[in-house]
This record gives C-alpha cells, structure tokens and sequence, in this order.
C-alpha cells in the first residue's frame, strides 16, 4: 500500500467516527434511568400500572394466570409495589396441549407442546379509555421421559407451564414499555 492509499483509508475512519460520535446523542436506551428532563421515567410509567387477575379460558389454568400476573408485576415494580395506578392492564389467557411425537406402541405422547395465547388491554383509569391492545403468544415443548414415570412427565408439564407464562409475562412488558417510550 502506498502512503496515499493509507491516508485515503485513515481519512475514510476519521469520518466514520466523527458521525458516529455525532449520531450517538440521539439514542437513549429504552430502560434509561435518565429520561427527558420533566417527564417520568419508563420505570414509573410501568410501576403506575394496576394489575387485576389474570382471567383464564378453563379453571384449571387459574394458577398460569398468577404465573403471568406475578412476573408481570415482578417486570413492572421490580421488588417493590406499584405506585399510584394510571393505567390497568386487563389480560386473558387461553391453553393449547398438542401431541407431537406419538409412541407407536403404546400411543402415548413422547414429545409435547405447550401453548398459551394471550390477548390484553391497556386502559386509562381516568377515562376508561383503551389505549393500547394485542395479543401475544408462547409455544413451549417438552419431553414425557418414560411411560411409567408419571410424576416426571407432570414436572415437566409444570415446567413448560411456567417457561410459557414468564414468555407471555416477557412479551406483554416488553410491547408496553415500547409504547411508553415511543407513544404508540
């Protein structure tokens, strides 16, 4: 390389530095502690949110909808609780089981799916106004071990039970705080 083709090629990376250092001031990371001056942070955005039960499809899924509930507060207060609400979130929960691998012999499932399809809505207290709505979805898959082992295979649909309601809890939070920094 000659000395013109190195002081082209430094020249070229003082440039791109320079606009990366100027483009870097125009991002701020979405879980700041430093918001806009005079406007609240995501942190209390979220902690202002009332959670009432989670409703369920089926009785039986009532312990998911405290799953889902508590990781949701968990993600919104962290270790403490909320402050004074502004907004509740009213989510509804539904189940799906499905046998993938099926044991030929016996015909008990070998390999199973675990589905929760979540849809929820984000009202203003003081209008009753729907701000925010979706849905949301978590396919979680399992291993039955063994035929005879039947408190295993109720571990693990215990487990991908509670994998699938922490992703619903994830996703849920991760899609309000995105509309709390942008707005929409």
């Amino acid at each position: 390389m000659s000395w013109g083709e190195r002081r082209g090629i430094a020249v070229r990376l003082l440039l791109i530095c320079a606009l990366g250092a100027l483009l870097g001031g125009c991002f701020q990371p979405m879980y700041a502690e430093n918001s806009i001056p005079g406007s609240p942070n995501l942190h209390d955005k979220l902690a202002a949110i009332e959670l009432p039960a989670v409703r369920t499809s089926k009785p039986t899924d009532a312990r998911l909808g405290v799953s889902v509930k508590n990781a949701l507060a968990f993600n919104f207060y962290g270790a403490a609780t909320g402050d004074a609400p502004t907004h509740r979130l009213e989510v509804n929960l539904s189940t799906t089981a499905l046998s993938i691998i099926v044991d030929t012999l016996s015909g008990r499932p070998d390999i199973q799916d675990y589905g929760i399809d979540a849809t929820y809505a984000l009202k203003e207290i003081a209008t009753g106004k729907t701000v925010l709505s979706g849905q949301t979805f978590s396919r979680v898959s399992f291993d039955i071990p063994g035929q005879e082992q039947r408190f295993a295979r109720a571990r693990a649909l215990r487990d991908a039970e509670d994998r699938a309601s922490q992703q619903i809890a994830d996703n849920i939070s991760r899609r309000l705080a995105s509309y709390f920094v942008s707005g929409s």
